[in-house]
């Protein structure tokens, strides 16, 4: 008599992948970032339509299937002449552009995007990104592989606060600082009557219009053009609000904002990913400088963060100061990378290396 076989004798068959490039932003980007690392759940459809809206052009979206399910999704804009035949990963500068992958998927899924991409493009401009982004680095080392030019710009070193490390030591924050915190608070009160409030889901985009209100006071309005600002309409308050839309990036969303009778003094911008905040903006305005009062909010907003399950904060680059003085520390490098497939597009990009890593900042 035959022995009955058992699921287990069947050897299960690597998933087959399928690359395919639509026009537009296809729906499936959601199913993919919900599968793809905490850190990166906000690279939705709404966070790269918001992008569009704002930024302009035209997307097509490059999209792997593993057995049917999609794994990866790479929206795509021209960049530079059409004639280049050279595209971007849209979406706004900060925290970063990159795109969803999914946790499981194979390496497989990777190559054939790779191979896709090769069939609609010359090449493609990722970034800025950290090192060691998932996404980013698996096409890289594919890309690697493949015989594609590999080209990365430095952009800047980025900070991170280890939140649950610094608990780990001792009481945190220290009961000096809170001290000094308090004193300062008290004093600060001479201006006016002061309010601390916490934002988040139902009061955006509402809120944005507080927040671009300490902005314009601020030195960014003051010492530059403005263009830089996140959420005044010269700055890019166009593409949070337009992010807003999409209720799972909303509810993503943290703000703490300070007033003084009212008048919005100080603000604090998350984006909660996970145990992970990426720490957008905060600003105040110089009119309560004396006191200190972007430096009182944060440290509430930071035990807020704690108090939700926030154990590390991603600060992003610049202003290493006072950061370094709060405890983060230098973390991963922020890079543009710049993948051109085979043939005259790589070797043109070798030729063109130093001047694309010169172009850095």
């Amino acid at each position: 008599m035959t022995k009955p076989m058992l699921l287990a004798d069947f050897e299960r068959l690597p998933p087959v992948a399928r690359g395919s490039v639509t026009e537009g932003l296809a729906v499936a980007i959601d199913r993919v970032a919900a599968r793809a690392p905490a850190s990166h759940a906000f690279l939705r459809h709404g966070w790269f339509a918001a992008a569009l809206a704002a930024y302009g052009g035209a997307a097509r979206t490059l999209l792997v299937e593993e057995d049917g399910e999609p794994v990866l999704a790479l929206p795509l804009v021209g960049m530079g002449p059409p004639v280049l035949r050279i595209a971007a990963v849209p979406g706004c500068y900060w925290p970063f552009r990159s795109f969803p992958i999914a946790e499981d998927a194979g390496e497989a899924a990777v190559k054939v995007a790779l191979a896709t991409l090769a069939g609609t493009a010359n090449g493609v401009r990722i970034g800025p990104v950290y090192d060691g982004d998932p996404a980013a680095t698996a096409l890289i080392a594919a890309a690697r592989v493949a015989g594609w030019a590999v080209i990365d710009r430095f952009v800047a070193d980025s900070w991170l606060l280890d939140m649950a490390a610094l608990q780990a030591e001792g009481a945190w924050p220290r009961g000096s600082t809170l001290r000094k915190n308090r004193f300062h608070e008290k004093h600060l009160a001479a201006h006016g009557e002061p309010a601390w409030r916490f934002l988040a889901g139902a009061d955006w985009p509402a809120a944005f219009d507080a927040l671009a209100q300490v902005e314009q006071a601020s030195w960014i309005a003051a010492r530059t053009d403005g263009s830089d600002a996140k959420f005044t309409a010269t700055g890019h308050g166009a593409f949070w609000r337009a992010a807003a839309a999409d209720p799972v990036v909303a509810g993503m969303m943290r703000g703490a904002l300070l007033t003084i009778d009212g008048r919005p003094a100080a603000f604090s911008f998350d984006l909660d990913a996970g145990d992970l905040t990426h720490a957008i903006a905060n600003s105040y305005d110089p009119a309560y400088a004396k006191h200190s009062p972007g430096k009182l909010l944060y440290y509430r907003n930071l035990v807020a963060a704690m108090g939700r399950g926030i154990t590390r904060v991603d600060w992003g680059a610049g202003d290493s100061g006072y950061k370094q003085v709060i405890g983060a520390e230098k973390g991963p490098a922020i890079r543009d990378w710049l993948l051109l497939r085979p043939g005259l597009p790589a070797l043109a990009g070798r030729l063109l290396r130093t001047a694309w890593r010169r172009s850095g900042h």
